[in-house]
């Protein structure tokens, strides 16, 4: 288990400040989170977009980490 939160915490690394704060927040709680793996795969400002509520354009499968995230 410790190998997929360390895979997931590199994964969040990400080229824009405020994303990598939102995401360290997260990580915090939710430490190992397939629907996050996943949802990473996106560009950095799509992903911000979503994160801060700025775009709805994903996939329902991700509405709950969605809300996670924007709740952290």
């Amino acid at each position: 288990m410790e190998k997929a939160a360390d895979r997931l915490k590199w994964k969040c690394r990400r080229g824009l400040l405020e994303l990598d704060i939102v995401l360290e927040r997260y990580l915090q709680k939710h430490p190992v989170d397939p629907e996050l793996s996943a949802l990473l795969d996106l560009p950095d400002n799509d992903l911000w977009d979503i994160v801060n509520g700025r775009s709805e354009q994903y996939e329902t499968r991700f509405e709950q980490v969605v809300a996670r995230l924007r709740a952290a």
